[in-house]
């Protein structure tokens, strides 16, 4: 029943629209004046805060789909991790705006000398090529096995993610969005590496 379900265009339609919600809400709030004494910097925390949330929900579709056994979630991957890197280019959008004014060169500065700028950076560039190349025409054009190579760069995002989150809450000294965040994202990629190792077993086996 519920494989059923998953198929169902509406089903993808409706997570998308879902996942807007917060975008919209920020957009509104901003426009109404409701996002505290200093909205820039609301802004700046929250979209990064999302693009995390939805960097954890991406990597939460092939631990569901094996366990599961149900090849269906992965008709959500590619919409959730478009989500993950348009919430994480909000996020560099408004520190590039609302905190350096759109000034190039002093952003350039800042991600040379403040190393939790520097690998937020990097984040930001390896989410942009596994966006760049998410469509099916680039994917034929690219190869199956390369691609896969190519995304399993996500993984070093969600460090260099936990990161930039760490040392950005290490100047208020607050970690407990952070051990949250670190516990799911480790638990994710243990399984990973758990489920690589048992593929690798079986087929020696077999």
């Amino acid at each position: 029943m519920l494989r059923d379900v998953l198929r169902k265009p509406f089903v993808k339609q409706s997570l998308v629209v879902v996942s807007l919600l917060p975008f919209i809400w920020l957009f509104a709030a901003a426009f109404l004046d409701q996002l505290g004494p200093n909205p820039a910097e609301y802004l700046i925390r929250s979209t990064g805060e999302w693009a995390l949330r939805f960097l954890c929900i991406t990597l939460l579709i092939t631990p569901l789909r094996v366990t599961l056994k149900m090849p269906e979630w992965l008709l959500f991957r590619r919409s959730l991790g478009l989500l993950t890197f348009f919430y994480a280019l909000l996020h560099a959008v408004c520190y590039s705006l609302f905190d350096m004014g759109l000034a190039w060169n002093d952003i350039w500065a800042d991600i040379v000398q403040r190393p939790f700028i520097a690998v937020g950076f990097a984040a930001a560039v390896l989410l942009s090529l596994l966006a760049a190349t998410s469509s099916n025409r680039v994917i034929k054009k690219m190869g199956v096995v390369r691609w896969r190579i190519l995304h399993r760069c996500v993984y070093a995002i969600a460090a260099l993610a936990m990161l930039h989150f760490f040392w950005m809450r290490s100047g208020k000294r607050n970690y407990d969005e952070v051990i949250v965040y670190g516990a799911i994202l480790s638990a994710l990629l243990v399984w990973r590496v758990w489920h690589a190792l048992q593929t690798r077993r079986e087929k020696t086996q077999s």
